[in-house]
């Protein structure tokens, strides 16, 4: 789980800088492809709505969704993003049942039932649906267990297997992450760098990309790694909240040399081509 969370911040991070460098009219012809046709985008929708429904909060039936698809022409046309939306007036965490929720507390596994179960009709009770169902008596845990998902998925961006770990429970794989730590893979010490008057620590990663060498960055402002790996949720997410207006950003920046992503979570992931790779090769002379 943790692991696809730190992918999808990768791919959601990866298709911003995809699309600012392309914008950017420099070197972007290793970046350009598409998101293929309305075809695909309605099979997209289709399995993405599956997933959706797959999760219920609250009432039966009563969780709003929207989904997108995103078609990108490769002729220079317009950008189509196709949308569909499950309309509902559940879903919200509202106080409920039980205790309230304490996100600075150490993740713990509960056992909850699955399957959803539709409500009976009459005195006939229909037979269960496959996937999730977030009851009231369950919020508490709940509005937890996704807050230390999230703050684990933004660690493990960072490339930091003990705070990682910390959000962790053993049935989600705590203990992949609690080894020693290869000096490449601790994000505090690993590289640190100056974006836009902010410090961001976290990982620097060398690949090709269809022929040139490039650099990335992925990591979180500074103030963010330390109360995460501290495990304070709450106070990361005032403070995420505090900053919502000035924090995301996305754009191409010259100091750095590439894109720049910067998300609300207070994550950032960077693009550059390496020293040397918009040179011509040399020519030497023949013997």
């Amino acid at each position: 789980m943790v692991r696809g969370g730190g992918w999808r911040s990768t791919g959601e991070h990866w298709g911003a800088l995809k699309y600012t460098q392309a914008l950017a009219g420099d070197r972007d012809s290793f970046l350009n492809g598409s998101h293929s046709d309305s075809a695909t985008s309605a099979e997209q929708l289709a399995s993405a709505s599956a997933h959706a429904e797959a999760v219920h909060i609250g009432a039966w039936n009563e969780t709003p969704s929207l989904l997108f698809s995103t078609q990108l022409p490769t002729d220079g046309g317009t950008i189509t993003v196709h949308a569909l939306q499950a309309p509902g007036s559940g879903g919200r965490l509202s106080p409920a049942e039980g205790r309230e929720a304490n996100r600075n507390a150490p993740p713990f596994q509960a056992n909850v039932m699955p399957d959803i179960h539709p409500p009976a009709e009459g005195l006939v009770a229909p037979e269960p649906v496959r996937g999730c169902h977030v009851q009231p008596k369950d919020y508490a845990w709940f509005q937890e267990s996704l807050a230390h998902t999230t703050a684990a998925g933004l660690m493990a961006f960072t490339g930091s297997g003990h705070a990682t770990a910390r959000h962790l429970t053993d049935r989600q794989g705590r203990k992949r992450f609690t080894g020693l730590e290869l000096a490449a893979s601790m994000s505090i010490q690993d590289a640190v760098h100056t974006l836009f008057g902010n410090e961001y620590v976290g990982t620097d990663h060398v690949f090709r990309l269809n022929g040139p060498r490039v650099e990335a960055f992925s990591g979180v402002v500074k103030e963010v790694f330390r109360l995460l790996a501290r495990g304070d949720i709450e106070e990361y997410r005032a403070l995420v909240h505090a900053s919502r207006h000035v924090r995301p950003r996305l754009t191409f920046d010259k100091n750095w040399g590439g894109p720049v992503s910067v998300h609300a979570d207070g994550s950032v992931f960077v693009l550059r081509l390496l020293p040397g790779q918009n040179e011509k090769p040399r020519a030497y002379p023949s013997r």
